[in-house]
Order: C-alpha cells, then sequence, then structure tokens
C-alpha cells in the first residue's frame, strides 16, 4: 500500500464536487476575501511596526496579540452548535470590518501610531483565532462525508491563495498608493466576506444546528465547553491530533509566518516587497498541496500523511534557516509551504470526520486553541534571536518539533500509524 495512489479518470470531478453544495459555494468565495484580507492585514501592520519601532520585540508583541482570542476559541465553538456556525462566522468578520475601517480612518487622518495598531490587533486577535475553526465546523455541517477532505484541500487554497496575493497586493499598494488606499482594499474585502457568509450554510445549520430537545439551550455554555473537553481527553486520537496541533503552532508556525519580516529584513536585506516574494514563495507551495489533496483526496491515508509532511515541514524550515539569499531560500519556503498544507489538511478532515456531530463546533474552538502555542513560541524565539540568532533558534524549534513529533507518533501509534486505524481509512 502506498501513501498516495494514482487519481483516476474521475479526479477533477471529484475535486470539483464540493462546489455542487450551494453552502460552500458561497462560502469559498467569503473565506477567499477574509484570508486575502487578513494576508494584507498583517504583512502591513508587521512592517509597520518593525519600521516605526526598530524593534523585533515588538513585533512579536503585534504577533502575538493577535492569537489572544485562543483561549476563548472554545467557546466561539459553543456558540455555533448553539445558534449555527454560519451566524457565528459572519458577526466574527463583522468585527474584522469594523476594526479595518478604524484603522483606516486613523491612517487618512495622519493620527495613526504603533499603539493604535497594538490596540486595534488585540482587538481583532479576541476573534480572529477562531475563524478557521469555525469555517471548518460550517464545511463539515453542510458538507457529505465522501467529500470532506476533498472540500477541506479546496477551501486551504482560501488562505494559500491569500498569502499569494495578498502578500503580493499588500506590499504593492502600500509602495504604489500608500497606506491608507492599500487598508481601503482590505476593507472592501471584509465587507464582501460578510455578505458572502450571510449567504452560506442553510436553514439547518443557520439556527439550531442539531434536533436537540428545546431545553438544551438551558444548559449553561461552559457545561458544553467541558463536555466537549472531557470527550477530547478520553478519545485518544482528538488527544493526539490537538497535542500535535499545539506542537506545530509553537514552533513551526512562528517560523513560517510572523518571523519572516525578520528574515526579509535582518538576514537577506530586502524590503517589503521582498517580504512579500518569501510569503508567496511559502504560500505557492501550499497552493500546490492543497491542490494535489483536493484530487487524490479519496486515496489519503489522513493520519500517515499528517505525521509524514509534518517532519518534511520541519525539515524544510531548517535547512531555509541556514540561506543567506533568496535565491536558495524562496525554493526552500516553497517546499515548506507545500509540507505544511500536506500536513494540515488532513489533519482538519480527519479531526471533523471522526467527531461526533453534535460536538463538532466545540472540538474545532478545541483545535484552534492549540494556536495559543504561538504565543509562547513567538515570546521565546525574540530573545533566543536577539541572543543568538535567526538560524540557531530556527533550528533550535525545528529539532525541538521533530522529536516531539517522533514521540507523540510512537504514543499514539495505533491511532496515527497502523494502516487499519479509522484515521487512515479512505
Amino acid at each position: 500500500m502506498t501513501l498516495f495512489s494514482n487519481p483516476g479518470p474521475s479526479a477533477l470531478a471529484s475535486t470539483l464536487a464540493p462546489f455542487r453544495v450551494r453552502s460552500f459555494r458561497y462560502q469559498w468565495p467569503a473565506d477567499l476575501a477574509t484570508s486575502w484580507a487578513f494576508e494584507m492585514e498583517t504583512l502591513i501592520l508587521g512592517w509597520y511596526v518593525l519600521v516605526e519601532t526598530r524593534s523585533v520585540f515588538m513585533l512579536t508583541i503585534f504577533a502575538s496579540l493577535q492569537y489572544v482570542g485562543t483561549l476563548i476559541s472554545p467557546m466561539f465553538g459553543v456558540m455555533g452548535d448553539r445558534i449555527g456556525h454560519r451566524n457565528v462566522l459572519a458577526a466574527m468578520r463583522m468585527v474584522y470590518a469594523t476594526c479595518a475601517a478604524t484603522l483606516m480612518a486613523l491612517v487618512f487622518t495622519g493620527a495613526l501610531t504603533p499603539t493604535y495598531v497594538l490596540i486595534i490587533a488585540a482587538i481583532t486577535g479576541l476573534v480572529r483565532p477562531s475563524d478557521v475553526g469555525v469555517r471548518a465546523a460550517l464545511t463539515g455541517d453542510t458538507m457529505p462525508p465522501g467529500h470532506l477532505i476533498g472540500a477541506m484541500g479546496i477551501q486551504r487554497t482560501t488562505q494559500d491563495s491569500a498569502k499569494i496575493a495578498g502578500a503580493l497586493t499588500g506590499a504593492g499598494l502600500v509602495a504604489l498608493l500608500g497606506m491608507g488606499p492599500a487598508y481601503a482594499a482590505v476593507t472592501g474585502f471584509y465587507i464582501l466576506s460578510v455578505l458572502f457568509t450571510l449567504n452560506a450554510g442553510s436553514k439547518r445549520t443557520s439556527h439550531q444546528e442539531y434536533h436537540r430537545p428545546a431545553k438544551r439551550n438551558t444548559v449553561s455554555p461552559w457545561r458544553d465547553l467541558r463536555e466537549g473537553m472531557v470527550y477530547v481527553w478520553n478519545t485518544p486520537l482528538m488527544l493526539a491530533t490537538m497535542c500535535l496541533a499545539f506542537l506545530m503552532n509553537l514552533t513551526a508556525f512562528p517560523l513560517m509566518h510572523s518571523l519572516m519580516p525578520v528574515v526579509a529584513k535582518e538576514i537577506f536585506q530586502t524590503g517589503q516587497t521582498g517580504l512579500g516574494y518569501l510569503t508567496a514563495a511559502g504560500a505557492g507551495g501550499a497552493l500546490v498541496g492543497s491542490l494535489l489533496l483536493s484530487r487524490i483526496a479519496h486515496k489519503v491515508g489522513a493520519a500517515r500523511t499528517m505525521i509524514i509532511f509534518a517532519l518534511c515541514w520541519y525539515l524544510a524550515l531548517m535547512i531555509f534557516a541556514q540561506s543567506t539569499n533568496q535565491s536558495t531560500g524562496i525554493p526552500l519556503l516553497m517546499l515548506a509551504g507545500l509540507s505544511q498544507a500536506t500536513c494540515l489538511v488532513p489533519m482538519l478532515a480527519m479531526i471533523l470526520r471522526n467527531s461526533d456531530q453534535h460536538m463538532r463546533g466545540r472540538i474545532m474552538g478545541i483545535r484552534m486553541l492549540a494556536i495559543y502555542g504561538n504565543i509562547p513560541g513567538l515570546l521565546i524565539a525574540g530573545p533566543l534571536i536577539a541572543n543568538f540568532s535567526y538560524p540557531a533558534m530556527a533550528t533550535m524549534f525545528c529539532v525541538f518539533g521533530m522529536l516531539m513529533t517522533l514521540i507523540i507518533t510512537l504514543r499514539w501509534r495505533t491511532q496515527l500509524w497502523r494502516r487499519d486505524a479509522p484515521a487512515n481509512q479512505h
């Protein structure tokens, strides 16, 4: 048995099958607009903070603030289970649009300062970490199980294409028109995402998610959350996946995303446009990985794929950290991006496919809680870069990540590695 099998003649039809679902035809452009705005915003504001403060530490603070809401991510899942994932997702995106419009006004009036940027980042950071989880839960509610991995692969393209187009567009708009018009574009994308999201879902998913007794809504949301936590703790596959997700957010994601301005400015000696190229390179590889999975999803052993490409991701990032110029760094980032997508798409699909339906929102919220690993990861990385160097810090992170990935695989090898495990069934 091979990890991947050759796709048959129906591969293209299988790739496009999720678009037969009406909800997905609206949700995909909504997710695309949101993801593009996220990437443009992160690039524009990250560069602004680094240039204005001239401090890597302040950059890590800004990046960390975008994840402060990870601790309350499970509550977004609880609310999604109660009032509908579509309704929660639309409300979240209204918050993004309001904050972006506020920053746009500050730019045009000349009142923007790093302090205001940090305040707005903290506000959106309360909501933003939950977006991926809620959108995945909505997809899980509306998508037939047989098309779930393919749908998650297509949905992942919204994030990957955003890192390409959003990064290049964000850098280009700032360089060409200035920060104000660039932020007007960000605000416009968020508004579009709200309008599309309001048309996603279905009657079933926009009110009560499941057919429950009416008295269910009288139960405390905290009790709902506790049930989800107990479920994850007592389900070996879920617990193993959550541990691996936290590890990746602690060690791999800071290298791939938030700390890329440091590589561009301090190592490659390039500007904002060069940063856009680096971000786009990683996203380009991820886009290839997402499209590959969308075509061969019905032939993938999800858990094994996740483990193998997690190790490949760390290896590519470690080699990238030793590069000293863009000509060698960009191909390595593309390889890292491909490995990242080919690891994370099966992970999300595996969680959705193997979890109880009535707890899907809570479980995805708990999965998003793993994003909290970004905060300690970034706060540890800052001093390590200052006292050693970026290559040394990245090497330490990657070696630790690979060792812990192997330990997690050995600890839960029955659930993750056996070919006949439910998580590896097609």
